[in-house]
């Protein structure tokens, strides 16, 4: 747990050991934490140069205060990354300086193969400070889904995320309860029926769009630094969004199906209609929530009779105006 601190595994665990007892010797220790004396003994000497214990005179040890001793080297090791991400920016744009007035291939990187391709992923994600935008289009290739480790690193950094999935994506199975954890995440999802690409943006300097298999069945993508390809593919982002079905937590995510009001539409039913909506068939949306397709399609009928409508259509534009999705 305390190796993102610079401890190994081995020292952590002296660490913890020296911990227990107010003072122990080396000896001691090497019994406690299951280890040989000699490994204690270079632990101990790691743990005493970072502030984490002190011998006595009686060459037994005393533990420093985690609050005191870990506090301390957490706030080195923000300052360390503090200065880091101010290097970066300079450093970037003396990268960007360097591609002024360069040819084409200086913007462009070709990548190849899944796990150069999953390396740029997360790479990409990982340079955003401000918005990550992204057309997520099935199949899934070089990252599957619930692999992302990048992206709830990103949320916790502060920066928005914005997604709009491809229909298609919401028939995977566990799709929707994947949705539902990114919208628990602070992510902004939207569904449209059909997308032109994959595609990850980076604030306003990163592109990276996969591409199709080539005959070697290998799968490849693009990495573009900010150009004027980058700006036309942010603003087909900002078309496709504010054309594109906004998922809702309120009505997506709800987990208990008490009738609302005595008569209104139950959690269950609002779940129906916010997958339908976003252009789900009744079969996918059966498969989604584990129910029957007859169960779907009779919690409809009863949504039709509800609300007094004749027809689907109708009872989209109904829900829409009645706040039931």
């Amino acid at each position: 747990m305390l190796e993102a601190l610079g401890l190994e595994p081995g020292v952590e665990l002296v660490y913890r050991a020296l911990l227990a007892h107010p003072s122990a010797a080396a000896s001691a220790l090497a019994d406690e934490a299951g280890l040989v004396t000699a490994e204690v003994e270079t632990a101990l000497a790691t743990l005493s140069e970072l502030g984490l214990a002190r011998c006595s005179a009686e060459q037994t040890y005393v533990a420093a205060p985690p609050a005191v001793a870990l506090g301390a080297l957490i706030t080195d090791r923000r300052d360390g990354l503090r200065l880091a991400e101010q290097a970066l920016v300079g450093l970037a744009e003396v990268h960007r300086a360097s591609l002024a007035g360069q040819s084409i291939d200086a913007l462009i990187e070709v990548v190849t193969g899944v796990d150069a391709i999953r390396h740029r992923y997360q790479q990409v994600q990982q340079s955003a400070t401000t918005e990550l935008r992204m057309f997520v289009t099935a199949p899934f290739v070089a990252v599957p889904p619930g692999e992302n480790a990048a992206e709830p690193a990103a949320v916790d950094r502060g920066v928005r995320i914005r997604a709009v999935l491809e229909r298609a994506v919401l028939e995977e199975p566990g799709a929707t309860a994947e949705a539902i954890d990114s919208l628990r995440n602070g992510l902004d999802i939207r569904v449209a029926d059909a997308l032109p690409i994959k595609l990850v943006l980076a604030d306003d300097d990163l592109a990276l769009v996969p591409l199709t298999l080539d005959r070697a069945g290998e799968p490849g993508a693009v990495l573009l630094q900010r150009s004027g390809l980058v700006a036309a593919l942010e603003s087909l982002f900002e078309a496709v969004w504010h054309r594109a079905y906004p998922l809702e937590l309120s009505s997506l995510g709800a987990l208990t199906t008490r009738d609302e009001g005595g008569g209104g539409p139950t959690a269950m039913d609002r779940r129906i209609l916010t997958l339908l909506l976003a252009g789900l068939t009744d079969q996918a949306v059966a498969a989604q929530l584990d129910l029957s397709l007859r169960t779907v399609q009779r919690r409809l009928r009863h949504l039709q009779d509800l609300a007094g409508v004749q027809s689907r259509m109708q009872l989209g534009w109904y829900a829409a105006r009645h706040d039931w999705v």
